[in-house]
């Protein structure tokens, strides 16, 4: 459609100058005494047409003759940063493959590069950021090749290349220059630096997943326990590792931090700073309860800290701790059984005889009798736990008290006999 239209207008300007030219009785003439020129009018608008023509094509070529020195140095300008750009890719590619010498040497070309544009006053668009990414380059090969003076000139002159008021992108650059460093520090368990440079980082930038993971390691490795701890949350928050993952290292972390209580209240501080769903956990718990005891808590606390365990196990009827951890639980009440009171008698008692088949919580419930002096009771409770329990400690323990007991009453040959089963539970395999 658009070539027939252009055609219908070549045919139409063609009519026009046929009607306009060829009755164009038109004369121009030209005085230039003593002499006249008269020459057509046609011939004139040709003659002025092709000086416009000439004039106009001298003029662009003398343009063009005189832009031949701008376009030279243009094309050098460009060949400069092209080669820079190779040369950059180029570091990357070794990078990635392993020829971290050859990465190394092609970074300092791009640098190279940057400075002869900078010297020559052509500097690249985005000049300074490519010369901190060639030097970060150059000190990621520089670590590879374990040349660490190397690696911290690189890394100084790539903060050096930014500017004092940076732009946006600039500042991520150098946010990402700190968590690099950081990160090569903490390959060369240097904490103290990793630490020093993540402090450095701004607010928004400290809370990145990345950041985060390095400061987890640096606290890790400087025994920072409970900034470790702290961190690990924020980053089981943000989903930075699986579920499994993330509990497990914040289970671990809180073990050491309880691990690291030297007294009683320093031990009381640590469970206090601890998550209510943390505190629920039965490890947690049962371990917390150990290192209370052992440093000299009083067992009604011990038993306090025990407590959520001990209800949910026993109101969903079916046990929800393995037997490990079982018998961990009811070995740590066991010893903590002094001054018990009424409140948890009856709770002990109470979930024995909704479990009559649990020979463990008949054991704990006898030791609890034996702790109230209620004798009778308790040796009923032996007497009917004892042959049923696996775990030979336990057993032996058993047969221990009702040796104990028949030895007060006077019965000698109840008292032999208990305490030959418990030689016998003794010479068994012991539990874990």
């Amino acid at each position: 459609m658009r070539a027939a239209l252009w055609l219908l207008a070549l045919f139409g300007a063609a009519v026009a100058m046929a009607l306009f030219a060829g009755s164009n009785p038109g004369t121009v003439t030209f005085f230039w005494p003593p002499y006249r020129v008269d020459l057509s009018l046609n011939l004139v608008l040709l003659l002025l047409l092709a000086g416009f023509t000439l004039l106009y094509a001298a003029l662009r070529g003398l343009a063009v003759l005189l832009q031949l020195p701008g376009r030279a140095r243009r094309w050098r300008r460009l060949q400069r940063e092209r080669a820079m750009h190779g040369a950059l890719l180029d570091a990357m590619s070794q990078l990635l493959a392993g020829r971290f010498l050859r990465a190394r040497r092609a970074a300092e070309a791009a640098i190279a590069q940057e400075r002869s544009l900078a010297d020559h006053q052509e500097a690249a668009p985005h000049g300074r950021q490519l010369r901190t990414l060639a030097h970060l380059l150059a000190a990621e090969a520089a670590h590879a090749l374990q040349d660490s003076p190397l690696r911290q000139s690189y890394v100084q002159q790539a903060l050096d290349a930014l500017p004092e008021r940076p732009t946006a992108s600039e500042t991520e650059l150098h946010e990402g220059l700190q968590l690099r460093a950081a990160r090569w520090a903490l390959d060369e368990h240097d904490a103290d630096s990793a630490r020093e440079l993540l402090d450095g980082l701004s607010q928004g930038a400290a809370r990145r997943t990345l950041a985060l993971r390095a400061r987890l390691k640096a606290a890790r490795l400087t025994r920072h326990t409970a900034e470790a701890l702290d961190t690990a949350r924020l980053l089981a928050k943000h989903r930075a590792f699986a579920p499994a993952a993330s509990a497990s290292i914040v289970r671990s972390l809180v073990l050491e931090l309880l691990n690291e209580a030297q007294d009683q209240a320093q031990l009381e501080r640590a469970w206090a700073s601890l998550e209510d769903m943390e505190r629920e956990q039965t490890e947690i718990a049962l371990h917390a309860a150990q290192r209370l005891a052992q440093l000299g808590g009083e067992p009604a606390q011990v038993r306090a800290w025990l407590l959520p365990i001990w209800e949910r196990q026993v109101h969903r009827k079916s046990s929800t701790l393995g037997d490990d951890q079982s018998l961990k639980l009811l070995r740590v009440l066991q010893a903590n059984l002094q001054e018990l009171d009424a409140a948890w008698l009856a709770r002990i008692e109470a979930a024995s005889q909704a479990q009559p088949q649990e020979p463990r919580l008949q054991y704990l419930s006898a030791m609890a009798c034996l702790q109230r002096q209620l004798w009778g009771k308790a040796e009923q409770l032996l007497r009917q736990a004892a042959p049923r329990l696996s775990e030979p400690s336990l057993r032996a323990n058993a047969w221990a008290a009702l040796a104990q007991l028949a030895e007060q009453r006077d019965d000698a040959e109840a008292a032999s006999q208990a305490w030959k089963q418990a030689a016998l539970a003794s010479t068994l395999p012991s539990d874990r």
